[in-house]
């Protein structure tokens, strides 16, 4: 693996960066196959993807790589990846079918905030792909098309529909192949357990960013969560536990903490009237000044003109 792996937040920025154009609007994007992968045989680079990714193939094949796991392609292949991880693909004849991808913001603004509780294979580390049959692989390949028709319209509600489409999608995925699965219970593949705890990280900051928002906790607690709390509920200290966070996932912990940070603010932006400086309290800022410069600092908006731009 090389040294240096470039990381990207939307797949339209790894699309821009290997030469290529990719629409996305509201951190959601979904294309043919045969669109996105016309030329083959293809290898793509390795890189790191902070978004999520649901691939349809219906025909063709080839293979995809997690984390210097290597794993086959064919026809009707349906796979699922999500942020944090090294992946690269490959494509070696002309293949059809669908890729769908969505950032955490978009699940929280069009779906619903807890939405990582509904569906915890979301935060699952190991995903290996599903062979599907004929007609198991044609209800999925039916959902994308939808998907792709109100992604191409021009509703008045195109993203509320877009997010719920995306829960039947997700739905569906959990009751085929996650209906069991318990991200506690995954299996640690790694000899030093950093697969374990970055997992069990990611589940303790989604957890305190809920519980801020829910206003739980007594009000000397309402604040965004720390390196050295998320380093204490696994009793490291927080030089150890920021170094296998940043090797693992590629990104820092206050990286994360920003990112998640943001995505909650967004959805609250979006889908209530509450005033701004009652949404930077929320999140544990006491000065909406404070709040308006962070979330500008990571979204490149004020969180004003973010909610008229909603």
């Amino acid at each position: 693996m090389p040294d240096t792996i470039p990381s990207y937040d939307s797949m339209a920025a790894f699309y821009a960066a290997i030469g290529g154009t990719m629409e996305q609007v509201e951190g959601f994007t979904v294309h043919p196959m045969e669109e996105v992968h016309a030329e083959a045989p293809y290898v793509s680079p390795l890189f790191r993807a902070n978004y999520y990714s649901i691939v349809l193939i219906r025909t063709g094949g080839g293979h995809y790589v997690i984390d210097e796991q290597t794993h086959p392609t064919r026809a009707r292949t349906i796979y699922f990846t999500n942020p944090g991880h090294v992946k690269g693909f490959g494509v070696k004849e002309p293949t059809t079918g669908f890729v769908i991808t969505f950032e955490e913001g978009f699940l929280k603004r069009y779906v619903h905030g807890g939405v990582l509780d509904d569906f915890p294979f979301l935060i699952a580390e190991a995903v290996p792909p599903s062979y599907l049959a004929p007609e198991h692989f044609r209800s999925y390949d039916d959902l994308a098309a939808q998907l792709l028709r109100e992604y191409e319209g021009a509703s008045t509600y195109k993203f509320k529909v877009l997010g719920s489409l995306l829960v039947v999608l997700l739905l569906k995925l959990r009751e085929d192949f996650w209906d069991t699965y318990d991200p506690l219970c995954e299996a640690d593949d790694t000899t030093d357990g950093s697969t374990l705890l970055v997992r069990t990280f990611k589940r303790n900051l989604e957890a305190r960013l809920r519980a801020l928002v829910a206003g739980d906790g007594p009000p000397e607690a309402r604040a965004l969560p720390q390196v050295q709390d998320l380093a204490a509920a696994q009793h490291l200290h927080p030089s150890d536990f920021s170094t296998v966070v940043r090797r693992k996932t590629g990104r820092s912990v206050n990286a994360w903490i920003a990112e998640k940070a943001t995505a909650e603010a967004q959805a609250l932006l979006a889908r209530t009237e509450v005033p701004v400086k009652e949404v930077a309290y929320r999140l544990g800022f006491k000065e909406p000044g404070h709040f308006s410069r962070y979330f500008k600092k990571h979204t490149g908006q004020t969180p004003t003109t973010f909610r008229a731009g909603v």
